[in-house]
């Protein structure tokens, strides 16, 4: 790495068809700030990862190849040499984003990589201004879960720069990144803004952390986009946890307006959500029934699809957990009583088989199988009965 470059740039300058880029947008000096998927809502702290993407190619191949090096390895090395190029780079995108002509305008946004990303330079520009802030920012917000004290906690929300709202735009999307429970920061909004109306607690200053809470319940939709066998379930139900956790947070201590920007904006996500979440539910019932049937002839259980029966179990009881924050209910109650009925039956069914042939191994798995999703849509102390039946019927058997 020389003395102008953030690693060892090339003297010859890139080819015209654009540097095929290997390392992460900017060598993460923005991560904090970047958001998964293609966004429906644009938030003023929060950039798209495609958009910064798409930025970060211009930056290197059309203002400052004699910078960079496109081929950069995405370590700390190249992460502090950037960061000390960081001004000269901005004064050089702000004086190409200067233009005056039409046509000029026109072909600025093809070579940016659009009208959508052209948009959000301001945005993503401000982000690398303020990178120096964004490790304090999610120390912030990692230092409100350990508060309990109301009091400093209001304190703590108050030392950020709320006059700016710019800046405290991309704080509040930093910040929010790292804090586990986002409605106890409303609770001390409302206090500090001493109402509970939209216009209050913009007023105060914290539209933007109202703002970044929304963001971050975004972000999740791309985890439960998720299809097919091989969905991470897990990271489903966390993101499900986790929309929950930002949604109630607005609209349980926040009055919403009913046709305001952010009373539609929790509308849509709902909506959204809601129907990613409908063909899983949907898919559950049946899930069951094939997992836990007798085969005629060679019996035989499908592992498969008692994992993706049990994965549809998991869905639905995250979904009960957080149905406060979908548009579900009367779906899920219809589910939720068809689950039960079918496990109740499998339970019994293959409890009394297995309390006639002990020794085959096929009905002890079903068994087991129909007491995990038992535990799942009942209760773990109704699976542990189950167990103990089970258990009884081995010991008799032994």
């Amino acid at each position: 790495m020389n003395d102008r470059t953030a690693s060892a740039a090339p003297t010859e300058t890139a080819p015209s068809r654009g540097p095929q880029l290997v390392a992460r947008p900017f060598f993460g000096l923005i991560d904090a700030v970047l958001v998964p998927g293609i966004t429906t809502f644009e938030f003023a702290g929060a950039i798209a990862e495609g958009h910064a993407r798409s930025a970060w190619t211009w930056l290197v191949r059309d203002v400052a190849p004699d910078l960079i090096d496109s081929t950069a390895t995405d370590d700390e090395a190249a992460r502090k040499a950037l960061d000390a190029l960081v001004p000269e780079l901005l004064q050089r995108a702000r004086a190409r984003l200067a233009v005056t002509s039409e046509e000029d305008l026109r072909r600025l946004k093809i070579q940016v990589g659009g009208d959508d990303v052209f948009a959000r330079m301001p945005v993503i520009l401000g982000a690398l201004k303020c990178r120096a802030l964004f490790d304090k920012a999610q120390a912030f917000g990692r230092a409100t879960n350990a508060m309990t004290d109301d009091a400093a906690l209001g304190l703590a929300l108050q030392s950020m720069p709320l006059a700016d709202q710019a800046v405290t735009a991309l704080l509040m999307q930093a910040a929010m990144g790292q804090v586990t429970h986002p409605g106890r920061l409303m609770a001390a909004v409302v206090r500090i803004a001493d109402s509970a109306t939209e216009a209050s607690v913009q007023r105060a200053g914290f539209g933007p952390l109202v703002d970044a809470m929304l963001s971050h319940a975004q972000a999740q939709i791309p985890a439960l986009q998720q299809r097919g066998a091989f969905s991470d379930v897990d990271l489903i139900c966390r993101a499900m946890d986790r929309f929950h956790r930002l949604m109630r947070a607005v609209t349980g201590f926040v009055e919403l307006g009913r046709l305001t920007r952010w009373s539609t904006i929790i509308a849509a996500l709902t909506k959204t959500v809601s129907e990613l979440l409908d063909p899983r539910l949907r898919e559950v019932g049946p899930d069951i029934n094939l997992a836990l049937r007798r085969h005629h002839g060679t019996d035989r259980i499908d592992s498969d699809q008692v994992l993706a029966a049990l994965n549809g179990c998991y869905v639905m009881a995250m979904v009960r957990d957080c149905r406060d924050s979908l548009a579900l209910n009367a779906l899920f109650d219809q589910i939720w009583n068809q689950v039960g009925q079918a496990l109740e039956i499998h339970v019994q069914r293959n409890l009394e088989l297995f309390r006639q042939n002990p020794a085959d191994r096929v009905i002890g798995a079903r068994l087991d199988a129909a007491i995990k999703m038992a535990s799942l849509r009942f209760n773990p102390d109704y699976a542990d009965v189950l167990r103990r039946a089970r258990d009884g019927v081995e010991r008799r058997a032994g």
